[in-house]
Formats: C-alpha cells, sequence, structure tokens
C-alpha cells in the first residue's frame, strides 16, 4: 500500500523523543537484534574492515542492533550506541556504551572517531545538514563515514512520522562532499542475495 505523499513537517524535540521512548517497548517492530545475513550490517562489515582497536560511533543506534554484531565480530573495538531516547538505549548490549543525545549536537570531540555510520536514522534528524556536518567533525580525517537510509523516489511505500524525511542520493552527496574528501552512494537491497528495489540508498564517504 502506498500512502499519501506529504511534506515533512519539524515536529518538536520532545515530540520526537516521547514516540521513540515509548517505540522502545515495541519489540516488534523496534527490535533489539537483526540477522547479521542482512545487506545492511554486510555493507557495515565489507566498508570498515577490521575493527579492532577502533573508535566507532553508531548515530541514532536505537536498541543497538547494529553495534550488537559489530562488538560480537570485534570484542577490541570501542563502540558508542547515540541515541535520543534514552528508553531504546535500556537494551544497548554489554560491550556498547550509550550515550543520549542529539546527532545534531554530539558531545563528542572533533576528529574522536575511527568510524561513524547511521542506519535508518538521520531520517529523523529533521535538521539534516546539522546532522551530517555533525558526524562528519566527530570522524577523524581518512575516516570513514556510512549512512543507510531510505530513497525519496521511493517517498509513499511505508507510513512514516509527519517529521521523517527520505533522501535523493545527489542531496546527501552534496552534504556529505562539504565535509568529505570522498564520497558516493548506491542502491542497495535489504537482502543481500536480492537485487535492490529502490528503497534503500547508502551513501559511502571518507574524510
Amino acid at each position: 500500500m502506498f500512502w499519501k505523499k506529504a511534506k515533512p513537517s519539524a515536529a518538536p524535540l520532545h515530540e520526537i523523543v516521547r514516540h521513540f521512548n515509548e517505540a522502545a517497548a515495541d519489540e516488534d517492530n523496534f527490535p533489539s537484534t537483526i540477522d547479521p545475513r542482512i545487506y545492511h550490517v554486510q555493507l557495515l562489515l565489507e566498508y570498515f574492515g577490521d575493527l579492532n582497536g577502533k573508535r566507532v560511533l553508531d548515530v541514532g543506534c536505537g536498541k543497538g542492533r547494529f553495534a550488537r554484531v559489530l562488538a560480537e565480530r570485534y570484542p577490541r573495538a570501542s563502540i558508542i550506541g547515540f541515541d535520543l531516547a534514552e528508553a531504546m538505549l535500556l537494551h544497548v548490549p554489554p560491550g556498547v556504551s550509550a550515550c543520549a543525545g542529539s546527532m545534531t549536537a554530539l558531545p563528542f570531540p572533533a576528529g574522536t572517531f575511527d568510524f561513524a555510520y547511521a542506519t535508518e536514522s538521520l531520517e529523523h534528524a529533521v535538521e539534516i545538514d546539522v546532522a551530517v556536518a555533525e558526524m562528519c567533525r566527530v570522524v577523524r580525517p581518512g575516516g570513514r563515514i556510512l549512512i543507510i537510509d531510505k530513497n525519496a523516489e521511493q517517498w509513499g511505500r511505508l507510513k512514516t512520522p509527519e517529521w521523517e524525511k527520505w533522501f535523493g542520493r545527489k542531496e546527501l552527496e552534496k552534504l556529505l562532499g562539504r565535509h568529505c574528501a570522498k564520497v558516493s552512494s548506491r542502491k542497495i537491497s535489504y537482502w543481500e542475495d536480492v537485487a535492490p528495489d529502490g528503497l534503500f540508498l547508502a551513501w559511502l564517504a571518507e574524510r
């Protein structure tokens, strides 16, 4: 079913926080774990490589399902799960540090991390350009950034909260290009053995 297309609106921050704190109780739609065969996970592993001894930031981590896989695979990595909703962070797994706040004001010094990623979370940032700039700021020169989110061309395929925004490839390439030396994007599928259907895009950047 396709939903009526509407222009995203800037909901008050407290409304977004309340939404996700309440959603933390919904394990079906906001699970604590993820199948590592899903291509979102495979792309993270492929693009970042060996994370042991590296510092990694999961921006908008939710319950830390992606960070869980990375921590299990690379136990000597330093991984921080960052999210707006403290109720979500209660589910972050052992081996992952939890930190609450807004992705438009990351509480870390410049160049703190070797890698940063946002999987289907940037769409909730409202101030998208600020959030992208913050992700880039906290990654060291030569470090890598990965954003996976939904394709603006597919808007309407899913029901969304009023503030959610989907992106065009060039839109985020331009924002990342303000801060990064290398930027590319591509369509990806949810499962690695299924051809992309256009819903998901991945942006890969290097500081």
